[in-house]
């Protein structure tokens, strides 16, 4: 790395920046931590698509929230649509959470006690039971 390092900027320095190549040895350059880090520790993942992938449902719905009819209701609907991707993000069957959440809540679950209802906290009625 190195090597690749001190070659770059040789490069760098003779070629214009404002030209096709000198913005592609710009682009390295900018990200050439990121890509020690990447060499350095394997668990790193080379770009962000399974992050992106992961959000994309979150931002959709953030999107669609607009078109609530409301201001009131696009939040509402902005904070459902959080659950939900949430518990899929946790491997949580949405409508179980949701369903045992309300019940707690209805049946007086405090509101001091509110991280237990999350749902990266949420057990199944069948993890409950066995």
């Amino acid at each position: 790395m190195a090597d690749f390092e001190d070659w770059l900027r040789t490069v760098r320095a003779r070629i214009s920046t404002k030209s096709r190549l000198g913005e592609k040895l710009s682009y390295i350059a900018k990200h050439m931590e990121g890509l020690k880090l990447f060499l350095q520790d394997g668990t790193i993942e080379m770009d962000s698509n399974v992050v992106e992938r992961a959000i994309r449902p979150i931002a959709l719905n953030r999107k669609n929230a607009l078109f609530a009819g409301h201001d009131e209701g696009g939040r509402t609907w902005g904070r459902i649509a959080s659950l939900i991707e949430t518990c899929k993000l946790n491997g949580v069957e949405p409508y179980a959470y949701l369903r045992a959440t309300l019940e707690a809540i209805a049946q007086g679950h405090p509101a001091s006690r509110i991280d237990e209802l999350m749902p990266w906290n949420f057990k199944s009625a069948n993890a409950r039971h066995s």
